[in-house]
């Protein structure tokens, strides 16, 4: 009786090891928990790029202007 009884059980447990897997719950997008650091990170990037911007800027208008110069002089 015990015999069969650890059979029945070792069968079943069995079965339930080979059942089909279930299908993942439908996907969400994962919702952003990182943007203070991220915005902490790129903020010195950003404010270099407008340095940068403004250094072109004022170089692209002080070659206008000695241009200017050695045109008219």
């Amino acid at each position: 009786m015990v015999r069969t009884l650890l059979t029945g059980m070792t069968v079943l447990a069995l079965l339930a090891g080979c059942s089909k897997p279930r299908p993942p719950e439908k996907e969400r997008p994962v919702e952003p928990q990182a943007t203070q650091l991220r915005d902490a990170i790129n903020a010195p990037i950003d404010k270099a790029k407008n340095v940068e911007k403004q250094l072109q800027e004022a170089a692209d208008a002080q070659r206008a202007a000695i241009d200017a110069q050695e045109g008219g002089g």
